[in-house]
């Protein structure tokens, strides 16, 4: 088996200091191949002010001379291997169990990060409370939190540009599959749009994220 993988505390990026987290929720942020936890953190000035936000570098540094980190390999006989996700998925739910506790959060990720977001979900469906997935996927094979993400179908919102030629078409079509079957799903898919996102897909995240706090009041 391999080691267990662990994120850097020291490297996380929070939106505001411990004294003022208390008890908003929280959204971490999963960056995508060969990035770092500064990238995403770019998005925090057009994300609802309510959540506390935290960006964490993944754990791998990808092969050499690509910059950053990763979460899994994308490339040879391991690549985008459902095993290797998994692994990365279970560093990601070991730091929310350090850093926030039993609360769920929520996750947002881009490209590999998204497939991590997916995949922390289904291995513990109870840490996480919706997933925001941007030019990303579902990895296959099956997990024992599946059957539970089917009946409980959380929010996840999916969002993908039509010009994305970075993320394989049959990953594509898998998570167009399996994601209306273990979710309530929302997304789009925007025209024009590479690997990257847009300003209308943040619109979009934001709406769906003030959503995500309207059932949070609405539960008490």
């Amino acid at each position: 088996m391999s080691a267990p993988l662990s994120l850097d505390s020291s490297l996380v990026r929070w939106s505001v200091p411990p004294a003022e987290r208390g008890n908003r929720p929280v959204l971490l942020l999963l960056h995508g191949y060969g990035s770092d936890e500064h990238d995403l953190f770019g998005l925090v000035p057009y994300l609802p002010t309510e959540f506390v936000i935290a960006s964490v570098r993944a754990p791998l540094a990808p092969p050499w001379p690509m910059p950053g980190a990763s979460w899994y390999p994308i490339e040879g006989l391991d690549g985008r291997d459902p095993d290797a996700v998994t692994r990365a998925a279970r560093s990601v739910l070991a730091w929310i169990q350090d850093a926030v506790g039993d609360t769920p959060v929520g996750l947002l990720g881009f490209s590999q990060g998204g497939a991590v977001a997916v995949q922390t979900l289904r291995v513990d469906p109870d840490a996480v409370a919706f997933v925001v997935v941007l030019a990303g996927y579902a990895a296959g094979g099956e997990l024992p939190g599946d059957a539970v993400l089917a009946d409980r179908r959380p929010p996840v919102f999916w969002g993908r540009g039509a010009a994305d030629d970075v993320i394989p078409a049959h990953l594509i079509d898998a998570t167009a599959q399996w994601l209306p079957g273990h979710s309530e799903l929302s997304g789009r898919v925007y025209p024009g749009l590479t690997h990257s996102i847009s300003q209308d897909e943040l619109d979009d995240v934001r709406t769906f994220l003030y959503a995500r706090l309207a059932d949070r009041e609405a539960a008490g």
